[in-house]
C-alpha cells in the first residue's frame, strides 16, 4: 500500500513536503491536491513512473500530459511562447487552467501529444502543490486523478487509498479541493481553442 500524508492545505508541514518530494525524486508516483481537483504526478524523466500513470488511468498514446510549474518563467523552457500567449497565461495564472502549446526540444517525445508535438502546462493556485514544486525545484509531470470510464476526478483521498493505494507510492490528503478539472485552452492553434470547459472561466475565449 501507498504512504498516506495529511498535509495542512494552508500551512503545509515542511517535513512532510520534503518527504513527499523524496518519493518523487526516487521515481515514485504521487497523488496530490491542486486548485481544481486532485492530480497524479511524477518526475519528468521517470519513464517507468509515467507508464504507471498511463496504466492507472488507461491513457491513450495521444493523451496530453501536463507540466505543473511554479511560474511561467520556469515552464517557458519547455514551450514555444509568443508575446500574446505569454501575456494571456500571465493574466490567468496561477489558476485552474491548462494551456496547450508547441513543445520545445527539452520535452521528451514520450510526453508530447504523439501527432501534434504539444504539451500542456499549468500553474496551480494551491499551497501544497506550490510547496512541492518549490522543494522539487522543477516542473512535475502530471495528469488529473480520474479513473478510467469516469468523467469527474476523484475527490476523497481515503477512497483513493482504498482503490489505487496499491498502484501509487504516496497519497497526499490536502483537504477538499473540488471535483472540476481545469479548463484546457489550446494556444497551439490560432485562434485559441477551448478543448475542455472546467473550473476556469472560458468567457474570454468564446466567440
Amino acid at each position: 500500500m501507498s504512504q498516506f500524508f495529511q498535509i495542512h492545505p494552508e500551512n503545509p508541514q515542511v517535513r512532510l513536503i520534503r518527504q513527499a518530494v523524496d518519493f518523487i525524486r526516487e521515481g515514485g508516483v504521487v497523488v496530490y491536491p491542486t486548485d481544481s481537483s486532485y492530480a497524479i504526478g511524477c518526475q519528468i524523466g521517470e519513464k517507468s513512473a509515467m507508464d504507471r500513470i498511463r496504466q492507472i488511468r488507461r491513457l491513450s498514446p495521444d493523451h496530453n500530459f501536463t507540466l505543473i510549474g511554479r511560474s511561467l518563467s520556469e515552464l517557458s523552457a519547455f514551450i514555444k511562447l509568443d508575446n500574446q500567449s505569454y501575456r494571456l497565461i500571465r493574466s490567468l495564472t496561477p489558476g485552474p487552467y491548462t494551456f496547450i502549446l508547441k513543445a520545445t526540444k527539452l520535452v521528451p517525445k514520450r510526453l508530447m501529444h504523439a501527432k501534434r508535438k504539444t504539451i500542456g502546462v499549468r500553474i496551480p493556485d494551491n499551497q501544497v502543490a506550490l510547496d512541492l514544486l518549490e522543494e522539487l525545484n522543477e516542473p512535475l509531470l502530471s495528469s488529473t486523478m480520474m479513473l478510467p470510464g469516469e468523467d469527474t476526478p476523484m475527490m476523497d483521498p481515503y477512497e483513493m487509498n482504498q482503490i489505487i493505494g496499491h498502484a501509487v507510492d504516496l497519497i497526499i490528503d490536502g483537504g477538499y479541493c473540488g471535483y472540476e478539472p481545469t479548463s484546457v485552452i489550446d494556444l497551439s492553434e490560432d485562434p485559441a481553442i477551448v478543448r475542455r470547459v472546467g473550473k476556469g472561466d472560458v468567457g474570454l475565449f468564446e466567440q
